[in-house]
């Protein structure tokens, strides 16, 4: 067990690493970036239906596997339709940074004192307001012709705000952090029938805002004087101080013991960057070690380590064919090139020599495994190098004219020495050229004829001119004369 291990670990390449790495890290980031929202919670749903259907996959449940199938692929589109506001939300309100990198920092707090006193001292003098507190969600396509303030949150800014002698002061105020960022703002009308009678535009138009998303707004009635809040489907009114302070802490998410809250928070973010190292693991290795699939291959033979002064004269295979098993992802990707079949022939001497294919022999990618190979020994003739001097024959063809008459000829170099296996150059006594035609000498002079080698040897054999060195042509030189 522990030596298969130890085969599993040294046969991963670092490309796999970074594949895992690169992959643990995108997953961490989603978790990350999406924790919280609904989205999320539908993806870890999509999430557990894709395991579901990998079961099925492997189980043979061939209909359950194709169902599961399209169900995931509408529910992803499902997702990005219905949950776009709140996936725009996410990457409009940050920087390329802290996507990529940043971790999710401790947000400004939003002051609840600041905005309790300010609230009841306007519903104490009765004048109207209408402030908007956002959740999660974009509010940009909810609601319009606001003007940008961007202005430090306070008592004497949100009263003056709503004073009726300001322009501003009928539409609602948008507070981001300890910010007010948008005032004069125009808040969608809730239908519904069953509000109140006695509730005026403020009141509908804070009903409507959050029936269609996660934002908590307080409306300031100026008729009555009172404080009413709107949150989901749910409009209250208010009796005191603390009822407001409550429910703003629970929308803010703001707790008691916000240190101890921050430690739970980094050590959940740990928790998820080892699962998401753990599930990414899990994949690749079902991937690229499922054993789901054959590929047959082709592959040449090579030779290396030859002993100097030994030729190879024939081998019984210059290729093998190989059938490789693995994942059909990764079979996809493996080109020809990235395998090797190599005989080493150190240890081979003169003669015949059996070599068995085995994994020595062979060099495949990580993930596969050598189901069978054809054929499994390839048989290798070696001989003995030697050197051998042979005298050099024209090789005349054709008959000369009738008048005419060979009277000599000689060949320059007149004789060769072949470097080659022993056994091929014993057998051999003359070196003969191309074939010289006679009946296209008109006169005596000189042409070049190139040696003739049997081709099957002509990888091995290596000429040498005696007198001046390498060349494989020689100057035939011939005397003709009249005949008498």
């Amino acid at each position: 067990m522990l030596q298969k291990l130890l085969i599993f670990i040294s046969s991963i390449r670092w490309q796999d690493f970074i594949d895992i790495a690169f992959n643990s890290y995108v997953l961490f980031r989603l978790y990350a970036l999406f924790r919280g929202t609904d989205a999320f919670r539908v993806l870890m749903g999509i999430a557990f239906l894709w395991i579901l259907q990998r079961l099925a996959v492997s189980m043979g449940l061939i209909l359950t596997s194709w169902m599961m199938e399209g169900i995931i692929a509408v529910a992803a589109l499902i997702v990005i339709v219905v949950f776009r506001n709140e996936i725009r939300s996410v990457f409009r309100a940050r920087n390329i940074w802290a996507i990529l990198w940043g971790l999710p920092r401790k947000p400004t707090k939003t002051p609840v004192e600041i905005i309790t006193e300010s609230v009841f001292d306007l519903a104490k003098r009765r004048i109207g307001a209408l402030i908007v507190l956002p959740g999660k969600e974009d509010l940009e396509e909810f609601v319009q012709q606001g003007i940008p303030w961007d202005g430090r949150a306070s008592t004497e800014m949100i009263e003056s705000i709503f004073w009726p002698n300001n322009p501003v002061h009928d539409g609602a105020a948008i507070l981001d952090g300890n910010r007010v960022v948008e005032v004069g703002v125009i808040l969608p009308l809730s239908h519904r029938k069953d509000l109140p009678s006695a509730y005026g535009t403020r009141h509908r138009a804070a009903a409507g805002l959050a029936e269609t998303t996660d934002a908590m707004v307080i409306v300031v009635s100026e008729e009555r004087g009172t404080v009413t809040i709107a949150r989901g489907f749910d409009v209250l009114t208010l009796d005191g101080k603390k009822q407001l302070v409550k429910a703003l802490r629970e929308h803010l998410g703001i707790r008691e013991n916000q240190s101890q809250f921050l430690k739970k928070r980094k050590l959940e973010l740990r928790i998820a960057a080892l699962v998401s190292l753990l599930i990414v693991s899990g994949v690749w290795f079902s991937i690229s070690r499922g054993l789901d699939a054959i590929k047959v291959f082709d592959i040449p033979v090579e030779y290396a380590n030859q002993k100097p002064g030994m030729d190879l004269l024939n081998t019984s295979a210059t290729s093998v064919r190989l059938y490789l098993q693995g994942s059909r992802a990764l079979l996809k990707s493996i080109r020809p090139e990235q395998i090797r079949v190599k005989m080493d022939l150190d240890k081979a001497v003169a003669g015949t020599n059996t070599f068995a294919i085995t994994n020595n022999n062979l060099s495949i990618p990580p993930g596969l495994s050598l189901k069978e190979v054809r054929p499994m020994v390839v048989d290798v003739n070696l001989d003995t190098r030697i050197q051998k001097t042979f005298p050099i024959q024209v090789d005349w063809v054709g008959k000369l004219p009738s008048d005419l008459l060979l009277v000599r000829a000689k060949t320059e170099p007149s004789k060769v020495e072949l470097s080659g296996p022993k056994t091929i150059l014993n057998g051999m006594r003359t070196l003969y050229t191309t074939s010289v035609p006679l009946n296209n000498i008109k006169g005596s002079g000189k042409m070049d004829a190139k040696l003739v080698i049997p081709s099957a040897f002509l990888p091995v054999l290596i000429l040498k001119r005696v007198e001046t060195g390498f060349k494989d042509t020689v100057e035939v030189e011939y005397e003709v004369d009249k005949r008498k």
